[in-house]
């Protein structure tokens, strides 16, 4: 019995390796520059007492790109693919233009925590970000799907970068795990605005494209699906848990020594220097770097995905040049403009840009999630993997609810509203 057992353990780890990739290579990808930014201003800040956020956070990733992966398996088509079916060319094109406009201000943002990441070992912005920029370009352009998952999530592993930081930075344990299950508000505008960017930042329409794509192109069935799900859930709270470390290490550190004020997510690896030593500093600024590359390839390669996707065009890793050239171009496009930008143009110029691709992320997102939430529920399309009335309640609470901390989010930044 124990025989079999271990055979029938076996033969399930076998199949989840061979299906784990697009859950936890999106959900990682959630921890780009910009998100590591906000962490550690949410741990240099505040302390410990916004880590009880990462928990309905979680939550609200789990729901939202299981949604999406399910129905890449039940379909066998991409999220841009079916609301061009359901919805018409017209809204779709519009949808592809906003989000376009978006993922190239993402992509110069990725670029510029490449740039700020390496400027802690002392590299040149000049030689650091076209390196960067060939080496990923190089890495889908030649390479095949299976290749470059593989790549993807060897590049997740080095996440373990920010744990090590962490422990190096000697936190108080006790308060920390205390502090994820003991919610608590403090007065002050600059409390909210840090709660929305919290989860602001864990949810972009982007993110729903790409994995569903993913999981089409790597052609998982039906009957693999509830691997797929253990993808997704593995890889949202994988995220989450670096999450973790991140606000604790700046909690740890720079909150401690009274020293708040942090420009970009490598002045919090270089305030760790004096406070945990120099080895912690190298790791966090090595998980930036490694962060800013893997996210300066998936978001021009989502892009590239839902543009292709939505003009019923060819796309795909797997396809030759010839084959989905749009496809290709559209990838060199975005990373060759983000690069060049970053190389070009001072960083004052820079900022309007990025801002403009959050705003206009933030229009998207309700828009991408009612979609995601209506193609779910239809029978004629999803059969019995459409949404339970359970699953529905979850979802629509985490819609509205993401709907409702992004329109602040949005309201904030229009006003110019600094965290206090």
């Amino acid at each position: 019995m124990d025989r079999k057992r271990l055979a029938s353990f076996r033969k399930r780890l076998l199949i989840f390796l061979a299906v784990v990739g697009p859950g936890i290579i999106t959900a990682n990808v959630d921890n780009d520059p910009g998100g590591i930014y906000t962490y550690s201003i949410a741990g240099a800040k505040f302390g410990y007492t916004l880590l009880w956020t990462l928990v309905p956070v979680t939550i609200a990733l789990i729901v939202v790109q299981e949604m999406v992966a399910r129905m890449g398996v039940v379909t066998g088509k991409g999220l841009a693919d079916l609301i061009r079916e359901e919805y018409g060319f017209r809204t779709t094109f519009i949808l592809m233009i906003c989000l376009l406009v978006a993922d190239l201000g993402n992509t110069i943002s990725e670029f510029a925590g490449l740039a700020s990441g390496m400027s802690v070992f002392g590299a040149s912005r000049y030689i650091i970000v076209p390196l960067g920029a060939v080496l990923v370009w190089a890495l889908v352009v030649k390479g095949t799907y299976r290749f470059v998952e593989k790549v993807f999530l060897v590049s997740c592993v080095f996440y373990i970068a920010y744990p090590i930081s962490c422990f190096l930075a000697h936190p108080a344990w006790k308060e920390s795990v205390e502090s994820v299950f003991r919610p608590s508000v403090q007065p002050g505008h600059g409390y909210l605005y840090m709660i929305v960017g919290l989860v602001g930042t864990t949810i972009a329409p982007w993110m729903q494209f790409y994995l569903q794509s993913a999981v089409v192109e790597k052609g998982i069935k039906l009957k693999e699906y509830v691997y797929s799900k253990w993808d997704v859930i593995v890889g949202c709270v994988i995220t989450d848990v670096v999450a973790f470390f991140i606000i604790v290490a700046c909690a740890a550190t720079i909150y401690a020594s009274g020293h708040r004020e942090i420009r970009d997510a490598a002045d919090a690896a270089l305030a760790l220097r004096p406070l945990a030593g120099h080895a912690a500093t190298a790791l966090f600024a090595f998980g930036l770097v490694n962060a800013a590359l893997l996210s300066a390839c998936i978001l021009p390669l989502a892009t590239a995905y839902y543009v292709c996707e939505g003009l019923g065009l060819e796309s795909g890793i797997n396809k030759r040049v010839g084959e989905a050239p749009t496809f290709y171009w559209l990838y060199t496009g975005l990373i060759a403009l983000g690069a060049l930008a970053v190389v070009v143009m001072r960083e004052q110029m820079q900022v309007p840009i990025i801002l403009l691709s959050q705003v206009v992320n933030g229009i998207m997102l309700p828009f991408v999630l009612i979609f995601m939430l209506r193609l779910s529920n239809r029978e004629d399309l999803m059969g019995a993997y459409r949404n339970t009335r359970a699953f529905n309640a979850v979802a629509w609470v985490t819609c509205v609810v993401m709907i409702l901390l992004t329109v602040l989010l949005m309201g904030a930044q229009f006003f110019h509203t600094v965290p206090a």
